[in-house]
């Protein structure tokens, strides 16, 4: 069960078929998908499998504005040991540089040190993913590790930043 979040402007709520063809073209999108770890989907139905998989570790939000339409951003949590979570986010490009990530990161952030008892959260991104990188640390975030060509991906060997916050530090 994914668990509702509400935000001043939005609702994290569980992935459903529907959200397939609002979020497709991002994720096929190259551009967009130049530091995921993986390169864009070609078709639907390769998205909508990968999107839709309740058995790949983790759970899936979509954040909905409260008022109603089509999702803005796509949100993941994973537990990777006891106690400690990753996260990862997707804000579609049309909804870009409108404080949507803060705000919708914050949430799932606060609700996984407050509703669920984690004691810390981390994220990982590509150093050129300028966007990601400055919303972490206005949210409070440390980086914690450069590791040098530490994946590889679709764009080749990249490096990645260890960004992390512990529940005692979160400051929203």
């Amino acid at each position: 069960m994914i668990p509702r979040i509400e935000t001043p402007r939005f609702t994290l709520r569980g992935v459903e078929e529907g959200d397939v063809d609002a979020l497709l073209p991002a994720f096929r999108d190259s551009d967009v998908m130049r530091y995921w770890s993986r390169g864009p989907f070609e078709s639907r139905e390769e998205f909508a499998a990968w999107l839709l998989d309740r058995e790949w570790g983790g759970r899936t939000w979509v954040a909905v504005p409260r008022a109603g339409g089509d999702p803005v951003a796509r949100l993941v949590a994973s537990e990777q040991r006891p106690g400690v979570a990753e996260i990862g986010y997707l804000v579609l490009p049309a909804h870009a540089r409108r404080g949507i990530g803060g705000e919708c990161v914050g949430a799932l952030v606060t609700h996984l040190f407050r509703a669920e008892g984690y004691r810390r959260v981390f994220a990982d991104t590509d150093p050129r993913n300028t966007p990601s990188n400055r919303l972490l640390q206005r949210l409070g975030f440390t980086r914690e590790a450069h590791l040098r060509s530490a994946m590889e991906t679709h764009i080749g060997w990249c490096d990645t930043w260890l960004w992390g916050v512990l529940a005692d530090e979160w400051p929203h």
